[in-house]
C-alpha cells in the first residue's frame, strides 16, 4: 500500500517532508514486524539485539558500555536488559580481572544457541519480504539512509 494511502493524506510540506514521514512510518512497520517475531519469547527486541552483539564478539567478551555504543536503540537500561539475560542463563557478567570497576559480559553456551536460533526465526521471516528490493535498490536505500544522517 502506498504510503500517502496508509496514512490518508498527499499533502506534504515537501518532497523531502513526505520520504521523512515516509521513513518514521516505515521504521515503525520494521520494528512492529520484528517485535511480532518475538511473541511469547522471554526476551525482545532490545534483549536480541544484545544478543547479537555479543554473538559477534564471542568468545571475547564486551562491557557494557560497549555493547550500549553499538546497539540500534540506544536508550534502554542496558543494566535491565543483560539482568534478564543473565536470569535466563544466556549470559555471564563477570568483574575484570586487575579492574573491579570494569565488568565484563559474555555469551554462555545456551546464549550462543539461542541467538543463532532466533537469528534464523527473523531470518526466515524476513524472506516473505526478500525480492521487493532488488540487491542494487536495497544498496541505494542504505546510501540514501546514510546522506540523510551526514553530519548529525
Amino acid at each position: 500500500m502506498p504510503f500517502e494511502e496508509a496514512i490518508r493524506s498527499t499533502r506534504f510540506e515537501s518532497p523531502l517532508h513526505k520520504a521523512v514521514l515516509n521513513t518514521v512510518f516505515t521504521a515503525n512497520w520494521i520494528r512492529d514486524f520484528d517485535r511480532q517475531q518475538f511473541e511469547g519469547a522471554p526476551i525482545g527486541l532490545q534483549h536480541f539485539n544484545v544478543l547479537r552483539i555479543l554473538r559477534g564478539r564471542h568468545p571475547a567478551t564486551a562491557c557494557p558500555g560497549d555493547i550500549k555504543a553499538v546497539m540500534l536503540d540506544r536508550s534502554p537500561d542496558i543494566t535491565r536488559l543483560l539482568d534478564r539475560l543473565v536470569a535466563l542463563g544466556w549470559v555471564h557478567r563477570a568483574t575484570a580481572e586487575g579492574d573491579r570497576r570494569k565488568v565484563e559480559v559474555g555469551l554462555t553456551a545456551l546464549g550462543c544457541a539461542e541467538a543463532d536460533r532466533l537469528k534464523a526465526q527473523l531470518k526466515e521471516a524476513w524472506s516473505t519480504v526478500e525480492g521487493r528490493l532488488t540487491e542494487a535498490e536495497a544498496e541505494q536505500l542504505s546510501q540514501l539512509l546514510d546522506k540523510l544522517r551526514e553530519g548529525i
